[in-house]
């Protein structure tokens, strides 16, 4: 589990593409202290496990399915990337629950500034943004994030600079694409509810069962 508060900037030494799957090797600093193989690593938001290390690099294995639902694939060398490691059972949770299991992609639409903060307006598909809510939590490329609107294609989040400056987020402009993972929390209630589109007429719990047993 990731809390979404990025510990350091990386920089993708190489990518090694096959068929269905990918080699990532990434230089980095911090997030090396006290990792060994097989611990986990969000690169951009995406939990991988570290493989093989050097003193300054780590090495994961990437998934088919990690390169179909993510901009990894948009990787190459000296490409930057948010880093995070798992978070500690004695650390700080000084963001939300993040997986690091991402959702989708989405894509900036527009940035702008707005006195210090830096507003960005991103572009997603509805069966994201039916999981995003004003005020709420998300995560763009392993960043915690708050949402600070909602549109009928879009949401926007705003960050100050300390954020713009110690995460990739800084420096991308529209068009960009960025890591989406919802609030996992959202994700539990609307299967309870039985709201996911494949399974609302499997689900046995209502509004009026909750009211009912005092919720």
């Amino acid at each position: 589990m990731f809390t979404g508060i990025v510990e350091e900037t990386g920089s993708v030494v190489r990518v090694q593409k096959g068929a269905h799957s990918a080699v990532l090797t990434v230089q980095a600093r911090k997030v090396l202290e006290g990792t060994r193989i097989g611990d986990s690593i969000a690169v951009n938001g995406i939990c991988l496990t570290v493989t093989a290390m050097s003193p300054d690099t780590f090495t994961a294995d990437v998934m088919h399915e990690t390169l179909d639902r993510t901009g990894l694939s948009g990787l190459g060398p000296g490409s930057p990337v948010n880093l995070e490691r798992a978070m500690p059972a004695d650390g700080r949770f000084g963001g939300h629950i993040v997986s690091g299991h991402i959702d989708g992609v989405g894509r900036i639409t527009d940035v702008r500034r707005d006195d210090t903060a830096v507003w960005y307006t991103v572009e997603a598909a509805p069966e994201l943004l039916r999981l995003v809510v004003e005020k709420g939590s998300i995560a763009l490329d392993g960043i915690s994030l708050t949402v600070a609107a909602t549109g009928r294609n879009t949401f926007s989040v705003s960050i100050i600079p300390h954020t713009a400056a110690q995460t990739v987020l800084g420096r991308r402009k529209a068009g960009d694409l960025v890591n989406l993972e919802t609030d996992i929390i959202g994700k539990y209630v609307e299967k309870l509810m039985g709201r996911e589109p494949e399974l609302k007429t499997q689900s046995a719990i209502t509004r009026e069962f909750l009211t009912r047993h005092g919720f």
